[in-house]
């Protein structure tokens, strides 16, 4: 009895290619990494020198094997043109040692044994690069920010992706319904005008805390709905202790490490503060940091440990403060690091057994710092210049690496570099170049899906590059760059009505110009209000002339006689004193009312004798 798929081919074949359902063609995932492949890498250039050597002859080609004798010997020339003429000397006879059978007399003393230290290296070298495996083979960018993207934020299962910018706006990515076009589900601008400067996912990954340059926070859930803002303190009172919330603007801010209703931030009014989530108009706790001298210095950044029980800060004045949380405790720094930077601290990160920690500065270094020593550091990094406020401080999963990012410079022609380097022996182990034109600001590497997140941008761009390997990441960019985006349709096209004659409806008429209809409206007296001229001569048209005054006011005061020219020269009492026999006689106004009540007014009489005393 035949199978049923081969009766269905059987069937199938009676029929034309293009009856029935189509079955979609599959992008191999092997190509779709390699369109996501970094072009620098040791292999592809090892791979260059081998093929560029193919008309090398063999006493060359066994020289060159022999300085490598830990690489692939290189291969002898291609021997399609056996025709060609011979160019050089003739190659010597094949040697007895090389026959297949191995039973010839060997020529000159036996080879040496090898060498054990080369071994060792060898494998300290294999150690080496199983030690650091870092995924850096492939690379996708999450566009759509124009300016430098300063926050960064991925939740505990890695499927959600949180950037923040200067441009104000806040992107969500999902990796598992993102497809290759690598675009935001959600757009958000916590407060208009001002920078957001971090972002940080609560415990349980359904919240997170969005820190702009404003004074106040914000929660958002996880698909972005505004969930509350917490409060902002009064300006005019000076303790900062008795405001209810931060005065200035934001630095930075982080979640609680184990509990989900604390979060901690940082300000430039000096202070940072403890909040709860519940309750959006007051603060659990202000810290106010120990200063050499009274007044007001921005504290630049804030972090938790990983179990939520210390507290560090950066101080504006350089130096780091470290609070523990116990019974009790204030403002006192327990840990009190003077002078740790010359400048002011971008980042900090502690490690997770909490002996280390990890400060960056904008003075271009990064600092390792035992907290049972803080004396000195155990080492400092220089040359990494940095530019940004939010430049942080990333570990591995593995705690072995740790790594941070630089800005460029306006003279140097070395572009954005994400550095790492070994916690252990406390050394540079690589620089992989990530943007030529652009800062790396942010550095983050995710545990779960063993990728590395980094945020550049400038001031006309910016972007989120995912750095993974196929052999190593799991999820993440993996599933959305094997996600083709979806084939557009003819219903997505919307056929745009043809108007044969626009000009005739008002909307698409062309407007006059103003310079036109300024003209037209002074030329017309009522639109313009001019006012009339003065006429010279006698009058017409009910217009009295300049003869008899140019205003009707002025002809009507003459003809009446009210206009005299003697006020100047009469005695005002006297002028007013000649009204008092008629007001007395015949009262029109205030007299009369108290006419009964009141008494007789009696006037001084001027007596030339007072006036000349």
């Amino acid at each position: 009895m035949e199978e049923e798929g081969d009766i269905y081919d059987g069937a199938r074949a009676q029929f034309p290619l293009s009856f029935g359902k189509q079955s979609k063609p599959q992008t191999p995932l092997e190509s779709i990494h390699n369109a996501t492949r970094r072009s620098t890498s040791t292999s592809n250039s090892d791979s260059k020198t081998t093929n560029q050597l193919p008309s090398l002859s063999s006493s060359s080609r066994e020289w060159l094997n022999s300085l490598r004798p830990s690489k692939t010997p290189i291969p002898p020339p291609p021997t399609d043109h056996d025709d060609a003429p011979l160019v050089g000397p003739p190659p010597p006879p094949p040697s007895a040692s090389h026959d297949d059978d191995g039973d010839g007399d060997m020529i000159g003393p036996p080879p040496p044994p090898p060498n054990a230290s080369e071994s060792e290296d060898d494998s300290d070298e294999d150690e080496v690069g199983t030690r650091f495996r870092i995924p850096l083979s492939n690379e996708i960018v999450l566009k759509g920010h124009t300016k430098v993207v300063s926050a960064l934020a991925v939740d505990h299962t890695g499927s959600r992706v949180l950037s923040g910018s200067y441009d104000y706006t806040v992107r969500m990515y999902d990796f598992q319904g993102m497809n290759a076009r690598l675009e935001s589900f959600r757009q958000l601008e916590p407060f208009e005008g001002h920078q957001v400067r971090n972002l940080s996912w609560s415990p349980t990954a359904d919240r997170f805390l969005c820190v702009t340059g404003s004074a106040q926070a914000k929660i958002y859930d996880r698909d972005g709905l505004t969930l509350g803002e917490f409060v902002k303190g009064d300006m005019y009172i000076r303790d900062l202790k008795n405001t209810k919330g931060h005065i200035s603007g934001l630095t930075c801010g982080e979640w609680h490490p184990k509990t989900k209703e604390t979060i901690l931030t940082s300000s430039e009014d000096g202070s940072l503060r403890i909040w709860d989530v519940n309750d959006f108009k007051s603060q659990k706790q202000v810290i106010k940091p120990k200063l050499a001298r009274p007044g007001r210095v921005p504290v630049t950044t804030c972090a938790w440990d990983r179990d939520g029980k210390c507290i560090a800060g950066g101080i504006g004045d350089g130096s780091i403060q470290i609070w523990n949380i116990k019974p009790g405790w204030g403002s006192r720094p327990d840990l009190h690091i003077e002078k740790g930077h010359e400048d002011d601290i971008s980042g900090l990160k502690f490690s997770s057994d909490g002996r280390i920690l990890l400060s960056r500065s904008f003075d271009g270094s990064l600092k390792v710092w035992d907290l049972r020593k803080i004396k000195e550091p155990l080492k400092v990094f220089e040359d990494l210049p940095n530019h940004y406020g939010q430049t942080n401080i990333a570990f591995s999963p593995d705690e072995q690496l740790f790594l941070t990012g630089t800005s460029v410079e306006r003279e140097s022609s070395t572009g954005g570099l994400l550095c790492f380097f070994d916690r252990l022996n406390l050394e540079l182990v690589s620089r992989v170049g990530i943007s030529s034109t652009c800062s790396v600001v942010q550095c983050y590497w995710h545990p779960k899906l063993n990728q590395i997140l980094a945020t550049t941008g400038d001031k006309s761009q910016g972007g989120t590059h995912v750095l993974y390997d196929p052999t190593l990441s799991e999820r993440g960019a993996l599933v959305c760059v094997a996600r083709a985006p979806r084939k557009k349709s003819i219903d997505d096209f919307e056929a745009k009505p043809v108007i044969h004659n626009p000009h005739a409806l008002p909307l698409f008429r062309d407007q006059p110009s103003r310079k036109r209809q300024r003209e037209k409206v002074l030329k017309d007296p009522l639109k313009s209000h001019k006012p009339e001229l003065p006429i010279t001569g006698p009058g017409f048209g009910g217009r009295v002339g300049t003869s008899q005054g140019s205003l009707l006011t002025q002809y009507l005061l003459k003809k009446g006689g009210m206009i005299k020219e003697t006020w100047m020269e009469e005695d005002p009492r006297e002028a007013i004193l000649k009204y008092a026999d008629a007001a007395a006689k015949d009262p029109k106004f205030i007299a009369p009312a108290y006419a009964e009540t009141q008494p007789e007014p009696v006037f001084a009489k001027s007596d030339s004798e007072d006036e000349d005393k």
